[in-house]
């Protein structure tokens, strides 16, 4: 088993890469993200095509070129402590061929991101380094906790995590320790059969989604199933399903936590024996906490559910 690589805890004064590796932003959408590093005493350093657009039936922050450029430097540069990405979107695959890891690995630093994100960090873990699956800095449209964030600089300055939630009527009671993978479903689901994807095998994998059709998140459990996740993990916790089945019936972001599509994984998996969570406050929501990805993590799962970093 490879012992993953926790980066070392920032200090004062620590310069924090904010990147675009994926969709295009504004710089009004970022203001208050970079103005709140500042203000928790960090240097925000900006990647040099964080406000780049170019369109190719997407809204890109920049080519394939610009974007794998800033990435590479962001991880590279010996006076980064932290990369920390914009947004997600679609593009974070599009990188991952390209990634170079060469002063990285002598300098081992936090990659922060969610959504498309989830792709860099199932990459940085097949090469043994941990990284923070928790709110971008650009703000959601349906806001974000100031928790949040504060969670995300608690564990930047070396704190642990812990999280007590209450009970949920589809959970499956249990204890179990393990290595934590997974991020956003569509990305788990888009890597299997490569070679970036995640190594399942006695893992707590964590899964969370936004805007996506019933039959399209049945299909993703489905080749879960067929790929056989669901026979090597040792649990599995769901964080929000947001904005989920068809959008015409559906308010936009009316349920984070979406009961129906809960209904159908906690079906698709009963016949499991693992440990589950549903509900926990991770994903495309406004209470965002963050998550270690590759951390080691005990659960228990009774009356309340009780995680641990």
């Amino acid at each position: 088993m490879t012992k993953i690589i926790f980066p070392k805890s920032l200090k004062t004064g620590d310069k924090i890469a904010v990147i675009s590796p994926a969709g295009a932003v504004e710089t009004s959408q970022l203001a208050k993200g970079i103005e709140m590093i500042k203000s928790k005493g960090y240097e925000p350093v900006l990647g040099e095509h964080l406000y780049t657009k170019f369109s190719n039936g997407y809204n890109y922050a920049g080519t394939e070129q610009e974007r794998i450029k800033d990435i590479n430097w962001a991880l590279n540069d010996n006076e980064i402590s932290a990369v920390w990405a914009s947004r997600g979107g679609y593009g974070c695959q599009h990188l991952i061929q390209d990634l170079n890891l060469k002063n990285f690995t002598k300098n081992p630093k936090w990659y922060i991101g969610y959504s498309d994100n989830t792709v860099i960090q199932s990459f940085l873990l097949k090469k043994g380094f941990a990284s923070i699956h928790g709110q971008t800095i650009k703000t959601s449209s349906f806001g974000v906790t100031e928790e949040s964030y504060d969670l995300i600089f608690d564990v930047l300055k070396g704190k642990a995590l812990k999280y007590s939630l209450k009970s949920h009527q589809f959970n499956k009671q249990g204890n179990t320790e393990g290595e934590l993978i997974g991020g956003n479903l569509a990305l788990v689901y888009a890597l299997l059969g490569t070679k970036y994807s995640f190594d399942f095998k006695d893992k707590i994998l964590f899964i969370e989604d936004i805007g996506e059709n019933f039959y399209a998140l049945d299909r993703m459990i489905m080749s879960l199933e067929l790929a056989g996740v669901f026979n090597k993990i040792s649990g599995l916790i769901i964080g929000g399903m947001t904005n989920m089945g068809d959008e015409k019936e559906n308010k936009q972001y009316e349920e984070s936590f979406d009961e129906f599509a809960y209904k159908l994984i906690s079906e698709r998996i009963a016949k499991y024996n693992f440990p589950v969570v549903f509900g926990f406050p991770n994903g495309h929501i406004k209470d965002n906490r963050p998550l270690i990805i590759g951390g080691n993590l005990k659960l228990e799962i009774k009356d309340k559910v009780k995680i641990e970093f």
